[in-house]
């Protein structure tokens, strides 16, 4: 308990420093246009990554067997198992 609260304080406190720190980046530096364009280009970055890696997971992953197939198939095997049996 004492070690979620000890995180949770750390998160606080790094995420009010980058806020005050994108705030100064933003108004107060010459490096404005940086802190603008670099936040937007992780932004469509991650979200492209995101989407190509969902295009490639629908595109390599077999199709499903029908419902209709699995349980014929379960019907065939139960009746080897019971011919086995006896």
């Amino acid at each position: 308990m004492l070690k979620d609260r000890a995180v949770g304080a750390l998160i606080l406190a790094g995420s009010l420093g980058f806020a005050l720190l994108y705030v100064w980046l933003l108004l107060f530096s010459p490096w404005s246009y940086y802190a603008l364009v670099l936040p937007a280009l992780v932004a469509v970055l991650g979200i492209s990554g995101i989407a190509a890696w969902i295009g490639y997971t629908m595109a390599t992953t077999p199709a499903p067997t029908p419902l209709e197939d699995v349980t014929e198939t379960e019907k065939e095997e139960s009746q080897h198992s019971t011919a086995k049996a006896t």
